[in-house]
């Protein structure tokens, strides 16, 4: 695969709910970087094999991922609780996560032209995808703060979902997420830890975006 030369490449690591979504979000608009999301990939292979459990199987999937469109991405159904604990268990099957990998490199690595660069958040990143990223960041933040974040967004969805529900969910995501043997969630030496258990996303933001200027600056821009 042909790789874009003189990039901005921004990864990010994060436990569910931390946050990182947001904030990847804001500083790829912020620099002109194509974003994606890759846990909702993940997502979006579990939403398939939950609507389509009959014809759900790699040809199905692949072909189905080749198609895609970054606005698949923002399907409402994908944040539903359901759809993340089988993402979770999807997520360590090593054919998916080979298909699903294709699609992450190319993106963080050719992104469409009109873009500066790429940002990615996710649970292997700063390791596995982007190894040699401008930039590598930890978002993390408190397990009740997080399971708060997540019940709010998924009351909106869901009027009988419940925080301990969230709670138990998110403490199941962590574990699997930490433990499973292919590409775990951890943070590497050279990630800047964030913990934004007691930042506004508006901080957050500032917060990384002044580290990212300042290094830009010192190095004459990338």
């Amino acid at each position: 695969m042909k790789k874009r030369e003189k990039i901005l490449k921004i990864a990010i690591d994060s436990p569910a709910a931390a946050g990182a979504g947001t904030l990847a979000k804001q500083l790829a608009k912020s620099f002109n970087l194509l974003y994606v999301d890759t846990g909702k990939l993940y997502r979006l292979a579990a939403y398939y094999r939950l609507k389509y459990p009959k014809k759900f199987n790699l040809s199905f999937l692949k072909k189905k991922i080749s198609r895609l469109n970054i606005n698949d991405l923002q399907k409402k159904e994908l944040i539903s609780d359901e759809v993340g604990t089988e993402a979770s268990i999807i997520s360590k099957n090593i054919n998916v996560r080979n298909i699903v990998h294709n699609i992450q490199i190319k993106a963080a690595y050719n992104p469409p032209s009109n873009y500066s660069g790429s940002c990615l958040d996710g649970r292997d990143i700063t390791y596995n995808i982007i190894p040699d990223a401008d930039f590598k960041f930890f978002i993390t933040a408190n397990l009740k703060v997080r399971a708060l974040r997540r019940f709010k967004e998924l009351k909106k969805l869901n009027t009988n979902i419940t925080y301990s529900k969230v709670l138990k969910s998110i403490k199941n995501r962590d574990y699997s997420d930490f433990n499973r043997k292919v590409a775990p969630l951890k943070k590497t030496k050279d990630s800047i830890l964030i913990n934004t258990s007691n930042l506004t996303k508006r901080a957050c933001f500032l917060k990384i975006k002044k580290l990212i200027d300042n290094k830009l600056k010192n190095n004459g821009n990338l």
